[in-house]
């Protein structure tokens, strides 16, 4: 496939995105047989919760894939899953061949941090970055909360064990040097469930890392009035600092009807795959991406201000499949 797009200009991979890649390709374990060309690819996706964003994000990512099944015989499908962490180890074991993850997340299993302590997963590769995602806590309108401090001792959604969201929390927690009384009482929910549990005082604040507009965030202002918790302070001035995955942002105030935005930090939502899987496959789908961008922008508001040089340059934190390093080598980037 040798199309170019006329909105864009040639562009160079970083080099040490490239030299890594070619690296580390090296070493990973030896992929499986190439399918030839036209032979029938089925691939899956690997997501999160079904009323989360990157489920339907990954319904957009293969529907632009799939439009082309004649050209290259690949089939993209979304799979619901628990999250970043689930679908990392999901790549590892070959139960997925794509997954959305959480920047920081992929940081943490491709350098064996945290749940990947002494068992780094080396093989990870980026495909390309998705869309910024932020921190985000809502709290009930009448119980006071509106920083990190008042969130000490109180019942709040952490997300589920195999979440990025869980992954991130601890993070946080573990940054403010909170201990025993002071530390949240974690409450695992699913996100349909944490919109009731809010609104009825069983928890008291809710945690989520999601793109905005968010589906969620709005079934639960439909549902109960909210505040938004800043997420500020030195402890968070230092995580993000130590951190190059990490980015501040805010919540804008004219998404949600609030008065005034709300300052915050994220990471990038990433699309990536395993060191072994089919060059000819990755190639194609990084293509797809790039080539369609203008259309995937409008197929789910979280993409709508993605960029060519986004997609390719920001938030990847494990080395980039040589296979997408060589599709994107073929095309431009605007000025």
């Amino acid at each position: 496939m040798n199309r170019r797009s006329p909105a864009l200009r040639f562009y160079r991979i970083p080099p040490s995105l490239a030299v890594a890649a070619a690296i580390l390709a090296g070493a990973a374990a030896m992929p499986p047989p190439a399918a030839r060309a036209g032979d029938p690819v089925f691939v899956s996706l690997g997501t999160g919760e079904l009323n989360g964003i990157y489920y339907p994000v990954a319904k957009a990512i293969c529907q632009i894939v799939n439009r082309d099944l004649g050209m290259e015989g690949v089939r993209c499908s979304p799979e619901t899953t628990p999250g970043s962490a689930y679908n990392i180890d999901a790549l590892r074991s070959g139960e997925l061949e794509f997954a959305i993850v959480q920047s920081d997340v992929a940081f943490a299993a491709y350098y064996g941090q945290g749940a990947w302590s002494g068992n780094p997963v080396r093989g990870l590769r980026s495909v390309a970055t998705l869309y910024p995602e932020l921190v985000t806590i809502m709290a009930r309108a009448n119980s006071r909360i509106h920083n990190l401090v008042g969130l000490a001792g109180r019942r709040m959604n952490v997300g589920s064990r195999g979440s990025g969201t869980r992954a991130t929390w601890d993070l946080i927690e573990t940054a403010l040097g909170w201990r025993d009384g002071e530390r949240v009482r974690p409450v695992e929910l699913r996100g349909d469930a944490a919109v009731a549990a809010l609104c009825t005082g069983a928890i008291e604040a809710n945690l989520l890392i999601v793109g905005h507009p968010s589906p969620v965030v709005r079934a639960q202002e439909a549902s109960c009035p909210i505040d938004f918790v800043a997420v500020v302070g030195p402890p968070i001035d230092k995580l993000v600092h130590d951190h190059s995955y990490y980015q501040r942002g805010t919540i804008g105030a004219a998404i949600y009807g609030m008065a005034t935005e709300t300052p915050t930090f994220g990471v990038r939502a990433t699309l990536v795959t395993s060191a072994s899987m089919d060059a000819r496959v990755v190639a194609f789908i990084a293509k797809e991406l790039l080539v369609h961008l203008p259309e995937l922008r409008t197929l789910h508001p979280a993409l709508a201000q993605l960029s060519a040089r986004m997609m390719i340059e920001d938030g990847m934190t494990a080395p980039l499949h040589p296979a997408a390093a060589r599709a994107y080598k073929e095309f431009e980037l605007p000025e």
